[in-house]
C-alpha cells in the first residue's frame, strides 16, 4: 500500500486500519447519527408516545433497516480497529456475544495499534475531525449516561418529595 492511496481509501471499507482516536470518532460519529434518526422518528411519529398503539409496518422496517446499517458499520470499525492491532477482522464477531462484547469494546479503545506497517497495511492517519470528535464522545457520552439515569431518578425524588408534603 503507498502513501498515497492511504488518503483515498474510505473509512467505510473493512480493508485497513483504524487507530484508537479514529475509532472512536466513528463510533461517536455513528452514535450521533443514530441519536437524530431517533429523535426524528420520535417526532415524526406519534404512535411511538403512547403505549397502546402499535407502530407501522412501514416504521418497523425503517427501523430495522437503520439497525442494520448501525450494526454493519460497527462491525466495519471494528475490524479496522483489529487490523490496526494486526488481528484478523473475524474477531469482530466477538461482538455478538454477551459480556464478551464488552470486553472487545474495551480492548478496541485502548489497545496501541502497531506503529509500522503490518499485514494489513500502513498505520492510517487520524484527521483533525476525527479527533475532535473522538474526545467529544469519551467525555460527553459518559455524562450524557450518567444523566439519563440521575435526571429521571431525581425527578422520581420530587415527585415523592411532593407527594409526602401533601399528605
Amino acid at each position: 500500500m503507498n502513501p498515497t492511496s492511504q488518503y483515498n481509501e474510505s473509512a467505510l471499507n473493512p480493508s485497513g486500519r483504524f487507530g484508537r482516536l479514529s475509532y472512536l470518532g466513528w463510533n461517536g460519529l455513528l452514535c450521533i447519527s443514530m441519536m437524530l434518526i431517533i429523535i426524528l422518528i420520535a417526532i415524526g411519529l406519534p404512535g411511538l408516545q403512547t403505549p397502546d398503539q402499535r407502530l407501522p409496518t412501514s416504521a418497523i422496517l425503517f427501523l430495522s433497516f437503520v439497525y442494520m446499517c448501525a450494526l454493519y458499520f460497527s462491525f466495519i470499525f471494528a475490524i479496522r480497529r483489529l487490523h490496526d492491532c494486526n488481528h484478523s477482522g473475524w474477531l469482530s464477531l466477538l461482538m455478538l456475544i454477551p459480556l464478551i462484547n464488552l470486553g472487545l469494546t474495551v480492548y478496541l479503545a485502548f489497545a496501541k495499534g502497531n506503529e509500522h506497517e503490518n499485514q494489513f497495511g500502513l498505520p492510517r492517519t487520524t484527521k483533525t475531525w476525527e479527533k475532535v470528535l473522538a474526545w467529544f464522545y469519551v467525555l460527553i457520552f459518559p455524562l450524557a449516561l450518567v444523566a439519563a439515569i440521575a435526571v429521571p431518578a431525581y425527578q422520581d425524588y420530587v415527585t415523592r418529595a411532593q407527594q409526602v408534603q401533601m399528605e
